[in-house]
């Protein structure tokens, strides 16, 4: 059976978003493994294998885009609001709180976060599905 370990994200600034992924998510460098034309960045915390690796390619200058085909990336906290008030303190700029209902019930408790290269992560309560 397969077994999800990392999804990638390409950055122009290592440092830039390596900082933001640490002060967002608590996410740190698990391994660094530069080549000749790009550098690989594992970040990773105690909550989870899964790790995020980001792609620098030595030279880019331009941004990337993410076309109409990326979505986001997802996370699950404790007690969102929390997380929320947190990252408004620091100045990581969290959108509204979503609240989605279905059949009467809560479903969902959300807001979405933006890093430094224009990738949206969903911080989404655990509860239900979301764990």
């Amino acid at each position: 059976m397969a077994k999800m370990i990392h999804s990638m994200i390409r950055v122009l600034d290592e440092a830039r978003s390596v900082e933001f992924y640490d002060k967002a998510f608590g996410l740190k460098v698990a391994d660094r493994i530069a080549f000749d034309t790009f550098t690989l960045v594992y970040l990773s915390n105690a909550e989870t294998e899964f790790e995020l690796e980001l792609t620098i390619n030595q030279g880019r200058i331009d941004p990337y885009a993410q076309g109409d085909a990326y979505g986001h990336l997802a996370v699950s906290v404790a007690e969102l609001r929390d997380e929320h008030a947190r990252m408004a303190q620091l100045g990581l700029n969290p959108g509204k709180i979503i609240e989605l209902n279905r059949d009467g019930k809560l479903f969902a408790l959300l807001f979405f976060v933006t890093d430094p290269d224009g990738y949206k992560i969903e911080v989404v309560q655990r509860l239900g599905r979301y764990k």
